[in-house]
């Protein structure tokens, strides 16, 4: 009975030292014309297959990155990785730029009409306005 106290103690400390996973949610302009859009809307462009708006990634080492990628594009970020040599390779398109951060999506996206990027919930503010909400 001890035993199974401690597993379960240990187990519930474990789950509460765990970060939670981030909300994510997909941004663009103010002035933009996008009010929502859907998942399969959002993918397009972060999958090259849309240029209408220009994707603002986050670096390859953020949880974020791999979160947005597996919720919108059903994909991990490796394969979308890949896809995107290729589409670079063949002259298709260019590769999204990268951001630091989430603060760094939020300036970008912010001053420029035709980006679009993902970011923490709690970064959104009116700077943005946030199109999709990942889930």
């Amino acid at each position: 009975m001890k035993q199974l106290i401690k597993i379960w103690l240990g187990t519930a400390a474990l789950a509460l030292a765990l970060p939670a996973m981030a909300e994510v949610v997909v941004v663009v302009n103010p002035k933009a014309a996008e009010s929502s859009m859907t998942k399969d809307e959002v993918a397009q462009f972060f999958l090259g297959k849309s240029s209408a708006l220009s994707p603002v990634d986050q670096p390859e080492s953020a949880p974020i990155r791999a979160e947005f990628y597996k919720k919108v594009t059903d994909k991990e970020a490796s394969q979308v990785k890949a896809l995107w040599s290729k589409l670079v390779f063949t002259g298709k398109a260019t590769m999204p730029k990268e951001a630091a951060d989430s603060a760094a999506v939020k300036k970008i996206v912010a001053s420029d009409p035709k980006a679009i990027g993902y970011i923490d919930k709690s970064a959104a503010d009116a700077s943005v306005k946030v199109i999709y909400t990942a889930q």
